[in-house]
């Protein structure tokens, strides 16, 4: 990393402190001798390329981006292996566990302004440790370029689908790289979040028309025990079936769980809000949508297509042109949420790099030079994983329960304690929620601890029988 880098600014005097002061706050909430939003803003907006513009229903489009995904339709699978009852409150505690660990998130860093990234949360979080920022900007990068390197290979799927596999996978592939790194370039959030309002309405076309052809179809076409009818009849149930796995009920809870932690990314995208008290307003239009989608359309699926579910579902239709047609929409939120990730990815890299150079903000050559750069590196080391990481999906559970324990989870447990430490059970309702915040730290210490196993033990599962090679040109399509 570049000696050059500086930590999150410490504080300013009183009278600044006075003189900038944020409105729309709660009493406690309000930064405590810190860089207040309003001259982070102010200072932001004397520079050529302005980063704090983007509004409230901005930031909602973009959250809506990266969470209308095509993880949506893996939780027909998840719902397959743990049935209704399992499944189903699963996913709402998931949610319930969400809003308020973002919520969580936000107080925080609206008590501390000078935080541009989840590596700043870390930073502070952890009492200003810099080895806490160092290894959160680790597990940034790891994390999000191996979810670029998935979507990469999600993106060579759809074509291989598309096209009855008309060229190697690795050609598409590449396709897909240049693309990501093409459309990565905007350096604005603000700007991003335009293709994420056509990237949330791509998926949720994909998913209107899978629900549509799973229940006109006669029956579907396989499933991971075999064709149909092989396992019987379609049929679906309370509870886990006889012979289920503790490893699979396991990655079936993580699928679900790591769709609603996503806030690896919020405090990049509150750092870009032009009035970042708004968030969550922003965070309660995401909540609606990801609560519709998040279970009604898998409930439907597993409906219809039951013990044969497959993860996409689309790979579960058995009319192949019900499933082009709907798999093809996928493709557009396949590459907005990578260049999503990109950006957060390359703004943590670039501004170590750029430092307070005024080609930070400019639209300099060696300012532009150096951001395509940057893109263009992600998206390649993250085209190399998606070609030799022979299963990117468990590799990416793996990733979840060792990072996302800690971006959904630990951090804000965390977080709830700094800011309430001294006041943990002052009335009811702050009992309440430190209890729940005691439980929020259970289940990050769970998914780091058994969770974690269980992505290990469906490694070693993929690697006894038999894995892609890498670089390789086999039919990947659904």
């Amino acid at each position: 990393m570049s000696a050059i880098h500086e930590y999150p600014a410490e504080s300013v005097d009183k009278k600044e402190k006075r003189e900038y002061a944020v409105d729309g706050l709660e009493a406690g909430d309000e930064s405590d001798g810190h860089l207040s939003f309003t001259a982070l803003i102010q200072e932001d907006h004397k520079h050529e390329i302005k980063l704090r513009t983007m509004s409230w229903q901005k930031a909602a489009w973009l959250l809506a981006g990266d969470q209308v995904c095509l993880a949506i339709m893996a939780q027909t699978w998840s719902l397959s292996v743990l049935g209704w009852v399992p499944g189903i409150i699963t996913m709402v505690g998931a949610g319930i566990l969400f809003w308020i660990t973002s919520i969580t998130m936000h107080k925080f860093i609206m008590k501390n302004p000078q935080i541009k990234d989840i590596c700043d949360f870390g930073y502070e979080v952890f009492g200003k440790s810099k080895i806490a920022y160092e290894w959160t900007g680790f597990m940034l990068l790891a994390n999000n370029i191996l979810l670029i390197g998935f979507h990469v290979l999600t993106g060579a799927r759809v074509l291989n689908t598309l096209s009855d596999h008309s060229q190697c996978t690795v050609v598409f592939s590449v396709i897909c790289t240049l693309m990501g790194i093409v459309m990565s370039l905007p350096r604005t959030l603000k700007h991003v979040s335009f293709m994420s309002m056509f990237s949330a309405a791509c998926m949720g076309i994909a998913i209107l028309l899978f629900l549509v052809f799973a229940g006109i179809e006669d029956a579907p076409l396989y499933g991971y025990n075999g064709d149909y009818p092989t396992d019987g009849l379609v049929r679906t149930y309370t509870f886990p079936l006889p012979g289920t796995t503790w490893v699979n009920c396991m990655n079936a809870v993580l699928n679900i769980t790591f769709l609603w932690v996503p806030q690896i990314l919020f405090p990049t995208f509150i750092s870009e809000m032009e009035r970042p008290q708004d968030f969550p307003k922003s965070l309660a239009v995401l909540t609606g949508i990801s609560v519709f989608l998040f279970i009604v359309p898998p409930s439907i699926g597993f409906r219809y297509l039951g013990q044969y579910s497959t993860a996409p579902a689309f790979g579960s239709l058995g009319v192949v042109a019900y499933k082009k047609a709907s798999f093809a929409f996928v493709i557009v939120p396949t590459l907005v949420i990578g260049v999503i990730y990109a950006n957060v990815s390359a703004k943590f890299v670039y501004f170590r790099i750029m430092g307070k150079s005024h080609h930070a903000h400019s639209n300099t050559v060696i300012g532009w030079g150096v951001w395509a750069a940057v893109m263009a590196g992600i998206w390649i080391i993250a085209f190399i994983f998606s070609e030799v990481v022979p299963s990117m999906g468990d590799f990416l559970s793996l990733l979840g329960a060792a990072f996302d324990s800690f971006f959904g989870f630990i951090f804000f447990a965390v977080a709830y304690w700094e800011m309430y430490k001294r006041e943990l059970f002052k009335g009811l309702g702050r009992s309440i929620m430190t209890v729940i915040h005691v439980f929020v730290m259970a289940v990050g210490l769970f998914l780091l601890g058994p969770g974690l196993y269980a992505a290990v033990e469906a490694i070693i599962g993929d690697y006894s029988g038999g894995t892609r090679p890498a670089f390789s040109c086999a039919n990947l399509a659904i």
